[in-house]
């Protein structure tokens, strides 16, 4: 692509255009930037439950409708993360809008009419302007309620509220290893959460489950959330960061709450995994599409209970290796008739996705998808999962 590329001009404007932009002018901007070259585009972006796709209103036109996911062609360029074409009427694109590898939606592209949707030059050219839209949609988002408006079905909860926004984005991968995370419900969420951050080729991992429901469960989380990234930041090992959190919870309340917690750091370089069970359920190694073994070791009270063991268990991973974490809620949710989803079954569907090749954001949807289904809708306690997968092949499954 060249200067003089009508692609590259649009982009350029784009960029332009984006230095001021209010998030709820950016389905009429990106249109705007666009019209130069006969081609008019909608802003789809996930839901906030992953069911659908949800139009960002444009300039001069109706809003099309939601799309769903799981039945329509949009929803498999979303859930592949892929290029795919529709004939129409009219003939479009259907374009994964990521920011980096997290999915954020999809941008609907109708080129002129007598384009050839298979051209690579065509194809490339909107794989360059939907990349900006996904920085732009998580730059600009905090700026204003638009974007977080569009994505949600229904008003949020002041639990949920609070903990989305110390979430860190859902996937993130480097060549060597893709981290890809889920919690539900998304709308009234307890004390579940999740983190991750690397440096230096080394992945560091938390996923955290704060005593109780609701509110006061997420005030305990957050503050272990706090002191686990002050700790972390200030360079703490992994024994430090327990301490940190242990000092945290237990200096600000005297009721005898905790959080359990798996914290954990990964050597991308050389496979060694360490980590410490703070009273958590514990990881599931996944090896060549199979479940193998649970990683038990580490074990010590929860993080805000007086235990001064700080035991550090060590595994060393296989190359494609995949390690999830899970909390509670995902196995003891329970079908109408009591039976609990259980491990097993977890497992079971964690085995069947990862052998369909699916990307890693994508097999967990759907693992929390299938305990939703289980529970038959009603959600009756947080369910979170941290999927890890140490493969170049899936680090690259995980972009457009």
């Amino acid at each position: 692509m060249t200067a003089t590329d009508p692609w590259h001009r649009a982009l350029a404007d784009l960029v332009s255009r984006s230095h001021r932009l209010p998030p709820d002018e950016l389905a009429a901007t990106v249109d705007a930037a666009l019209r130069p070259l006969g081609v008019t585009a909608t802003v789809y972006l996930v839901d906030a439950e992953q069911h659908g796709l949800r139009p960002l209103p444009g300039t001069g036109r109706a809003a099309p409708e939601l799309l769903p996911i799981d039945t329509s062609l949009a929803g498999r360029a979303f859930t592949q993360v892929e290029v795919h074409a529709g004939q129409g009427p009219p003939p479009r694109l259907w374009v994964p809008i990521v920011n980096g590898t997290d999915r954020l939606g999809l941008l609907e592209v109708f080129p002129p009419a007598d384009a050839d949707l298979a051209d690579e030059a065509l194809r490339d050219g909107c794989r360059l302007v939907s990349g900006l839209v996904g920085h732009l949609v998580t730059s600009k988002r905090d700026y204003g309620d638009a974007l977080h408006r569009a994505r949600r079905s229904r008003p949020m909860g002041v639990s949920a509220e609070l903990l989305w926004s110390l979430l860190p984005p859902l996937t993130f991968a480097t060549s060597e290893a893709v981290v890809s995370a889920l919690l539900e419900p998304c709308y009234e969420v307890g004390g579940d959460a999740f983190d991750y951050a690397v440096h230096g080729g080394t992945l560091t991992l938390a996923i955290l489950d704060g005593v109780g429901h609701g509110l006061p469960a997420v005030l305990t989380t957050s503050v272990a959330l706090a002191a686990l990234r002050a700790a972390r930041r200030a360079g703490s090992d992994l024994p430090g960061l327990v301490r940190a959190v242990d000092a945290a919870i237990a200096g600000q309340w005297h009721d005898a709450r905790f959080v359990t917690a798996v914290l954990a750091e990964f050597d991308t370089g050389s496979g060694l995994l360490r980590y410490v069970n703070a009273g958590h359920p514990p990881p599931v190694l996944l090896r060549r599409g199979r479940a193998v073994q649970e990683l038990t070791g580490g074990r010590r009270l929860p993080l805000g209970l007086p235990d001064g063991r700080v035991e550090v268990a060590r595994t060393r991973l296989e190359p494609g290796d995949r390690l999830l974490l899970h909390t509670d809620g995902m196995t003891e949710a329970r079908d109408p008739a009591g039976e609990m989803f259980g491990l097993s079954r977890l497992a079971d569907l964690a085995e069947r996705h990862i052998g369909s090749g699916l990307p890693a954001a994508e097999t967990l949807r759907r693992l929390s998808h299938a305990v939703r289904e289980h529970q038959a809708g009603a959600q009756q306690d947080d369910a979170t999962l941290l999927l890890v997968e140490w493969s170049a092949a899936a680090a690259a499954n995980s972009e457009p």
